[in-house]
């Protein structure tokens, strides 16, 4: 039977850093003892704690500030839960759902739109629409924060000869979001929104992904492709949205008495 490794003195502090953080005894904001403060109370050296709130940085456990010290991370948590009857609510409420959950969760929701852009499809998109790859689509890539914190990047593809000649595809913020405008019975569109299909899949941010979401070295996405169809089952809308994992809860919940539609 092979010996069982004593661990380095460095594992220890991050061990028990690392549950008071999770477990809410050290909030959001909190400076931790200085590494002064944590040598003396470890009995260790000053290299040795630098090395441990190293570990919890790159586990985006804390923040570090040059001559200020180390300090608990701030995440805001944002759940979803994605529920036909809690689109129509948010949607009777004239609200995006992403700010109305937020604004559920006692949170500050923003989006910021960054580029709308006429564009070729990727192969992705265009076969969730039904179209050519390379057919021309609408994209209206935003980033979304709560309480000025970025969680999510997400970027909303609609076909052409439906978003051309709309507010869709200008420039500009629509009030009540998209789905408001597309399910408008005096707009230009006219559809009604009927389903959703969600595909989730976990991976590590690409560099521009980390950046724009201020990630901390280690910190996984979840990257959701969602397509939208109409009452005639027709795409109207494909979301990629990648979202930082530590800031988010994903609830699905399916009413299993109906019959399940899908193909």
């Amino acid at each position: 039977m092979s010996e069982v490794r004593e661990p380095f003195p460095y594992e220890r502090i991050v061990d028990e850093l690392r549950v008071e953080i999770l477990a809410g005894h050290r909030a959001a904001g909190e400076r931790l003892p200085s590494e002064h403060e944590l040598a003396d109370l470890y009995g260790t050296s000053r290299p040795t704690v630098r090395r441990a709130v190293a570990r919890l940085k790159a586990e985006g456990l804390v923040v570090t500030s040059q001559g200020r010290g180390a300090f608990v991370r701030p995440k805001p948590h944002v759940r979803l839960l994605i529920t036909g009857s809690n689109y129509r609510k948010h949607r009777a409420l004239g609200l995006p759902g992403f700010n109305a959950q937020v604004l559920e969760q006692g949170q500050v929701p923003e989006q910021r739109l960054l580029e709308v852009a006429a564009v070729s499809a990727p192969a992705e998109v265009a076969i969730r629409l039904g179209i050519e790859d390379g057919s021309p689509v609408v994209v209206r890539r935003r980033v979304f924060l709560a309480d000025g914190e970025p969680v999510a990047l997400c970027d909303s593809y609609y076909p052409a000869d439906l978003a051309e000649g709309t507010p869709i595809a200008k420039d500009r913020r629509i009030r009540g979001g998209v789905h408001a405008l597309i399910e408008d019975p005096s707009g230009p569109i006219r559809r009604r929104i009927a389903r959703s299909v969600d595909d989730l899949v976990s991976r590590m941010p690409t560099p521009q992904e980390a950046a724009s979401l201020r990630l901390p070295q280690g910190v996984p996405v979840t990257r959701v492709l969602r397509i939208l169809l109409d009452s005639d089952d027709r795409p109207v809308e494909v979301q990629e949205t990648i979202a930082a994992a530590d800031r988010h809860e994903f609830r699905y919940e399916v009413a299993m008495d109906r019959d399940d539609r899908s193909p």
